[in-house]
């Protein structure tokens, strides 16, 4: 079926209107016959048995109870924190001490 419109005559109309009532009928064209289906070529993986009734591994029902954790010595925990804040503080006073002697340095020698 040819669905342009043909560019060979004056009348460019003619191909849009409708057939002439004795025309022929353009009704469908008949319909093939289905054939019957083809199996397909796989047919699918094989059947497996159903497992063992008691495949699953056994199971504890009851956990035992967490252990207790060692006992801490909040002291010598206290302590430890001390000795530790006291080094920190020091580090940082070293180090800010270097940084104010290196500051007037540069700034004895820029205004010199």
């Amino acid at each position: 079926m040819n669905v342009s419109s043909p560019t060979d005559g004056p009348d460019d109309d003619a191909y849009w209107q409708r057939p002439e009532p004795g025309a022929a009928s353009l009704g469908r064209p008949p319909e093939d016959q289905p054939t019957a289906p083809e199996p397909p070529p796989y047919p699918g993986p094989p059947r497996t048995d159903p497992p063992a009734p008691h495949w699953r591994p056994p199971t504890i029902a009851t956990p035992p109870p967490p252990r207790h954790m060692p006992a801490q010595d909040m002291d010598a925990i206290d302590e430890a924190e001390g000795s530790a804040r006291t080094v920190t503080y020091g580090v940082g006073l070293v180090a800010g001490a270097i940084a104010i002697v290196l500051i007037c340095l540069l700034c004895g020698r820029a205004l010199l």
